[in-house]
């Protein structure tokens, strides 16, 4: 399929940050996110229903159009018409809950109060189309510390004119705004944004791997829907129809499946988007889906394996050997590929140590995925490329097509591809590493290639070879005697460094306060070695 060529857009970065800190002061930095969004949304709702109103009056007006008509009855009764608006994708708003009548009330006293009423009407207005989104925006202005004030500026800030859909309809704008609050509220959030939100190019990264060109997208973990996001960007990118995709998701946390619901309606995309713990709750028991894009949380322990049933048709084999308590790494990995269709490909995040562990009901998993040819690609990340968490990550690849029977991938049920991109990314900030552009096209195409169907029968399509130090594909026997390890730089070429999860930084105060240590030690040892030569 031919890539779309993204054209230039607007920029608008100032504004929007001008707009949260209005919030400064009343409003803690990791809650930013819940004043925001919600009016981000009802102002994509409200113009969505302005601009079909609008294009349906141009309509009834227009001589050549089969809506044209001078009866004034006729056309109010058109323009209350719900299905009108439903075959659109949007929804009759009642006039106190659009976005013209709050920017109108902005400078009254009681602004807090018309803004949550203008929520709980939203609210009450889209579910009855869609009663899954009931309870998406809850009542908050009124008992927070914002003054009317600081509500009337956020509100007026919003309303710029670079900031409206209307204005600007071919650029996705609050799409966008969406997303640029998100990655922001994640820097502000630290390590409780983990929940709800991956950098933007380990995104691109998973989706570009897998390409979800057309079927069902599943994401078991997936926070505020970026995985979802991406993929329709994809399908964009390379002039594809969001039509040909269906998105189900399942979320632990109410707070940010609200997020994800939110995200997910300004993008107009159906979805099924759930709530509950997916590794105790699994909401899509019968759910095969043709790609996986996830993240889940990282080492989880504790997370009672003991009430999984004995039987739980996940589990590759009896529960107390592919378990433990002590991380749920690859008990994501058993829930992933079980929802896997005849052809499907899971992108996975996960934790380095799940390349190594040697743990009984982490090994066995692990063992049990190599000899039976689950695994088709393993991508080592290079550090500082999350904002939440300092552990070492990685990227599983596991595929249902590998037996080349698909006709658009080649058989390579007998190998893996190990990727190692730990010296790749760009500093971004201090704290922050990035993908480019270039490291993400240098990843896919090396993948691509080697997955590709080629029209004679070698070990390797015509277009792939191992690079020293970047890619080497592996043959099963060669993984099953390195014990199972999964550790790129083992197989490409390069020392393999046994990542014990402790950031830099970390290392280097412990290391600083061990030496400390042993001067005082030395010192001591020094004063009393001449004390016993003033003796002799």
């Amino acid at each position: 399929m031919t890539k779309k060529l993204t054209k230039a857009d607007i920029n608008f970065e100032q504004e929007l940050w001008k707009a949260a800190n209005e919030l400064r002061g009343a409003v803690a930095e990791n809650q930013y996110k819940d004043y925001i969004l919600p009016l981000i949304f009802l102002k994509h709702v409200s113009e969505r229903y302005e601009l079909r109103r609008d294009s349906l009056k141009t309509l009834l007006q227009d001589p050549k159009s089969d809506y044209y008509t001078e009866d004034n009855e006729e056309q109010n009764y058109v323009l209350e018409d719900p299905d009108e608006y439903l075959s659109k994708n949007t929804y009759i708003i009642p006039e106190k809950a659009t976005w013209q009548f709050l920017q109108d009330s902005a400078e009254q006293d009681n602004i807090k109060v018309l803004v949550d009423n203008a929520f709980d009407i939203l609210d009450d207005t889209l579910a009855n189309y869609r009663p899954d989104l009931k309870g998406i925006l809850p009542r908050i202005f009124v008992k927070s510390q914002l003054t009317a004030k600081q509500v009337a500026g956020l509100i007026n800030l919003l309303a710029n004119p670079k900031l409206s859909e209307k204005e600007n309809p071919d650029s996705d704008i609050l799409g966008r705004v969406y997303e640029y609050y998100i990655g922001k509220f994640a820097i502000a959030e630290g390590s409780g944004a983990g929940q709800f939100f991956t950098p933007g190019s380990i995104v691109r990264l998973l989706v570009e791997m897998i390409e979800p060109y057309e079927g069902k997208i599943f994401d078991a973990a997936c926070g505020s829907g970026g995985m979802f996001v991406q993929s329709l960007k994809f399908l964009q990118a390379h002039n594809g129809d969001k039509k040909n995709i269906s998105i189900y998701g399942q979320e632990r946390y109410d707070g940010t499946l609200r997020l994800c619901k939110m995200n997910l309606a300004l993008r107009d995309l159906s979805f099924d988007v759930r709530l509950g713990d997916s590794l105790l709750q699994d909401k899509f028991p019968d759910l095969k889906a043709d790609f996986i894009i996830v993240n889940p949380p990282f080492n989880v322990s504790q997370w009672h394996p003991e009430d999984l049933p004995e039987n739980d048709p996940r589990l590759f084999g009896p529960k107390d050997e592919f378990t433990t308590d002590g991380s749920a790494n690859y008990m994501w990995m058993q829930t992933f590929w079980s929802h896997l269709s005849d052809k499907g490909t899971a992108s996975v995040v996960m934790a380095n140590g799940a390349m190594t562990s040697n743990n009984k009901g982490e090994k066995n998993v692990r063992q049990h995925m190599v000899d039976h040819s689950m695994v088709d690609c393993i991508v080592r990340l290079p550090d500082k490329l999350f904002l939440t968490t300092g552990i070492p990550a990685c990227i599983f690849i596991l595929s249902k097509n590998r037996d080349g029977k698909d006709g658009i991938h080649r058989e390579r049920t007998n190998e893996i591809l190990f990727i190692d991109t730990s010296k790749m990314g760009t500093m971004e900030s201090r704290k922050l590493r990035v993908f480019t552009d270039d490291d993400i096209n240098k990843v896919t195409e090396t993948y691509h290639n080697w997955r590709n169907v080629i029209a004679s029968e070698v070990k390797q399509s015509a277009s792939y070879e191992d690079q020293a130090g970047f890619s080497y594909s592996a043959t099963l026997e060669e993984v099953q005697k390195q014990d199972y390890k999964l550790t790129p730089g083992i197989y490409v070429g390069t020392e393999a460094v046994e990542d014990d999860g402790i950031p830099f930084e970390d290392k280097m105060e412990t290391l600083k306060m061990q030496l400390e240590a042993q001067f005082k030690k030395g010192n001591a040892l020094q004063q009393q070695i001449l004390e016993n030569f003033e003796r002799l």
